[in-house]
């Protein structure tokens, strides 16, 4: 992989617990992690039907740095256009399994900026 090729800027996001200021709730809800680069590619037609039913609602893949941080209960977050992306699965390097990782993902909702 060529590591030129990862152009866009993502937000790693787990789920937490933030306590609202004004009642005193705990609110859960999305929180930002880090920032990385990746690929973020769709799914070929192709691959579609190579993933057969079982696997439709996967829609895609982004191919990242190696990051073993990075875990299914996350969700990546494209910055520029506020598309949230579901971890389906990891897939590591195929080559030396140290290089990058491929994430299978599930893509869906406009992202509200801060929620």
């Amino acid at each position: 992989m060529n590591f030129g090729k990862l152009r866009h800027k993502l937000m790693v996001q787990e789920q937490g617990q933030t306590q609202d200021p004004a009642t005193g709730d705990l609110i859960t809800g999305w929180q930002d992690v880090k920032k990385i680069w990746g690929s973020i590619q769709p799914l070929s037609v192709r691959d579609f039907i190579a993933a057969g039913a079982n696997q439709s609602e996967v829609s895609g893949r982004i191919v990242i740095r190696a990051d073993d941080t990075i875990t299914p209960s996350m969700r990546l977050v494209y910055i520029k256009k506020s598309v949230a992306y579901e971890i389906a699965g990891i897939l590591p390097d195929a080559d030396s399994g140290e290089s990058y990782m491929t994430l299978a993902v599930k893509t869906g909702v406009k992202v509200v900026p801060g929620g």
